[in-house]
């Protein structure tokens, strides 16, 4: 029991000196710049360590924040990247499907419904036949919409060229007095050259314009009385005269079965009719096929 007393005398006798030795002051010499005095700090050990400990486990800890930091910074620019491109993919997907449902009114203007399905399924089994993965259907799109861009142009092409061309009567219920060509005039000036057709029809008659276009003229002449002038693009211009009234005035802008003027008989006539010219690049056609719906 005496050697374990003692045992544990000695014991705290060093755990003592321990205590006394970490609390013992450490000088900690500051020099500063600029020949400011010596700074003496006098520091316990315990602290002086205890702070150099803290100081590691913190940049330790600040440094491995910092480096994951980078990393989802990166990551998220990645996913980012990629969003923006799966964005833009089917960002080009959808402008694909617009197309092609222009491009399919546009068949339904311009062609029967029946062949506009059997042209548009043939386009879409052409070129979505194959596989559905997405790198494949935008490689297949992009190839769609050079196709469907061809089809576009060559359909606004002859969509300008229907809306252009002039196709039926002007007047309902005519009766044709005099044709396209040479023939006797009717005010007895022998034989000369008919640049139009002439349709008789009852005064007050309404006129329609054969096709979209624009008023170049609307106005008097001697001979003819009241005349209307359209130009349509494409060359076609069209000519209504002997007209009681002119509804339309120069730069107004008509579409085809417009009414544009009354039927009278001004000017040079022997009835009320309607005489009507097509041109074609500044040159008189025979108004004949354009009236059936057969000229172009």
């Amino acid at each position: 029991m005496t050697e374990n007393f003692k045992n544990s005398g000695s014991a705290m006798r060093n755990a003592r000196r321990l205590l006394k030795k970490a609390f013992a002051s450490v000088t900690v010499m500051v020099i500063p710049h600029d020949h400011v005095r010596t700074l003496n700090l006098k520091v316990p050990i315990v602290i002086l360590v205890t702070t150099i400990l803290l100081a590691l486990v913190g940049g330790s800890y600040l440094v491995g924040m910092t480096v994951k930091s980078i990393k989802y910074r990166s990551e998220n620019l990645e996913m980012a990247a990629t969003v923006k491109q799966y964005s833009d993919e089917f960002s080009e997907w959808n402008s694909t499907v617009r197309m092609l449902k222009l491009a399919g009114n546009d068949f339904r203007q311009l062609f029967s419904l029946g062949s506009k399905e059997e042209v548009l399924e043939e386009t879409v089994d052409m070129y979505f036949a194959g596989s559905l993965e997405l790198p494949d259907l935008i490689e297949e799109l992009q190839k769609a919409r050079l196709e469907v861009a061809e089809i576009n142009e060559y359909l606004q092409q002859q969509k300008d060229v229907y809306v252009s061309t002039p196709k039926g009567y002007p007047v309902s219920d005519y009766r044709i007095t005099s044709a396209y060509g040479r023939r006797h005039d009717p005010m007895g000036d022998g034989i000369k050259f008919h640049s139009g057709v002439d349709l008789a029809c009852n005064q007050g008659t309404q006129i329609h314009a054969t096709a979209d276009g624009i008023v170049s003229h609307s106005g008097w002449t001697t001979d003819s009385g009241y005349v209307i002038v359209l130009e349509h693009g494409l060359g076609f211009s069209t000519i209504y005269a002997h007209n009681k009234t002119n509804n339309v005035k120069v730069g107004d802008k008509v579409v085809r079965g417009d009414v544009i003027g009354l039927v009278g008989s001004t000017g040079r006539t022997t009835g009320p009719h309607v005489h009507y010219e097509v041109l074609k690049n500044g040159k008189n056609v025979n108004p004949y096929p354009y009236l059936e719906g057969t000229g172009t």
